[in-house]
């Protein structure tokens, strides 16, 4: 009986949701090589690699067999094949444009622990797909908005999201899709970078972001009377921004964000928020060159950089802080302290913070691989994002359910853990 690889689910999974893999017909207690690839959308070549040895019985069952020492990772890990895959070329981060295409997944056995592998024995291919069945992707051009909405199958109406990245610019639209599966009406918003929206970061106007919350409130597909936010890097003080300023936020969260305006001017009617100093004299670098930011910006709690502090206080709305504890971007944990201190001054409700030890800048839905470093487009230069590889991707998994939890209970009235579809 040659060896096989079984997959569950079999052929298609989607991306966020665990893969159980297992290989059936080797000898007792031989020794193979696993090996995982996966290309991204501009050809970029991911693998990872473990070293396994069968049981009594000739199975070989990821979730109950620990890998050996000397592949990508060791231990019992049924998912490592899927979160220690690195990109051959440095500095590369996966992105997925097309959510609308899966990544095809390639998983091979070979024998022995050879490097390079020995005779290949077994292979197989397997989607991770983005969009359940029935998701709606609705490209959204309505006034200034350059945005795509994602629609769960039903009804509805839907507890709505707006979701922003980061410095990156353009429109990633891969977490909104995989937020919409779990009964979300999420809109990924542009706000730089793209089409016809500005080409750099140097100031942003509220009103744009305004006009995004009002097509959420009036959408007939979207349950009032408030809608969620949800921002990562930037995108996170840009959250807090919209929150203190505009009507309709219930519930905001951050993924290692600023409480303080940062990297370009905030306008909105006659306010003007400036952004964080910053100090290029504090990059280091490592020991490889790479730049490490984190200690750049000016603290917000002094000087004339206090002008920087978003006014959160200003907010109707409850707040959820996620915190990477090894985020090298900035001062994420900091941030979030200050925040909660400032609410709560003003009698606001204290928010909650999730911290995460091990975790770096960039936390994505779960089973993204973490990026150690890549080109920051703001210091024109690699830098280091900071996290160890498993202790990011056990908050990448932790985090994704927290938030879920958190727009479930705050947008739809119902405790968490009553049912995975609303």
């Amino acid at each position: 009986m040659a060896p096989t690889i079984r997959l569950s689910p079999a052929a298609r999974s989607l991306f966020d949701e665990p893969l159980a893999i297992a290989v059936q017909g080797l000898g007792p207690r031989q020794q193979v090589t696993l090996r995982t690839s996966l290309r991204d959308e501009k050809g970029e070549l991911f693998q990872a690699c473990a070293r396994y040895q069968a049981g009594d019985d000739g199975e070989l069952d990821l979730a109950r067999c620990p890998a050996l020492p000397g592949g990508s990772f060791s231990g019992l890990e049924p998912m490592g094949l899927l979160w220690a895959l690195q990109p051959q070329e440095p500095f590369w981060y996966m992105v997925k444009k097309d959510v609308q295409r899966p990544f095809l997944l390639q998983l091979e056995v070979f024998e022995g622990h050879g490097d390079p592998p020995g005779r290949l024995l077994a292979q197989a291919q397997h989607e991770r797909a983005f969009l359940r069945d029935g998701v709606r992707r609705v490209p959204v051009r309505e006034g200034r908005l350059r945005a795509t909405l994602f629609l769960p199958p039903g009804n509805g109406p839907f507890p709505g999201i707006i979701d922003l990245y980061g410095t990156g610019g353009g429109l990633p639209e891969y977490r909104a899709c995989l937020l919409a599966n779990y009964g979300f009406a999420v809109l990924a918003l542009a706000f730089y970078g793209y089409e016809d929206l500005p080409k750099e970061m140097k100031e942003f106007h509220l009103e744009y972001f305004e006009e995004a919350v009002n097509y959420m409130l009036q959408h007939t597909q979207v349950k009032g009377p408030g809608i969620g936010l949800l921002g990562i890097s930037k995108g996170g003080d840009l959250c807090i921004s919209m929150a203190s300023f505009l009507k309709g936020i219930t519930a905001t969260i951050l993924i290692n964000g600023s409480v303080a305006n940062v990297g370009a001017v905030l306008r909105y009617k006659d306010i003007t928020i400036p952004p964080l100093g910053v100090n290029t004299k504090r990059i280091k670098f490592t020991k490889s060159g790479i730049a490490d930011v984190v200690d750049v910006l000016n603290n917000p709690l002094e000087g004339p950089d206090r002008q920087s502090f978003i006014p959160l206080e200003k907010a109707e709305c409850h707040f959820l802080f996620i915190v990477g504890q090894d985020d090298r971007n900035w001062k994420s944990e900091f941030f979030a302290v200050e925040g909660s201190k400032r609410l709560q001054a003003h009698g606001k409700e204290k928010p909650e913070i999730a911290c995460y030890p091990g975790a770096g800048h960039y936390i994505e839905p779960p089973f993204f691989p973490m990026c150690a470093a890549s080109m920051h487009l703001l210091v024109g230069r690699p830098v280091v994002w900071g996290g160890e590889p498993k202790a990011h991707c056990e908050a990448q998994i932790d985090a994704w359910q927290q938030i879920q939890a958190f727009f479930r209970k705050h947008l739809t009235g119902k405790p968490s853990g009553t049912s995975n579809k609303l």
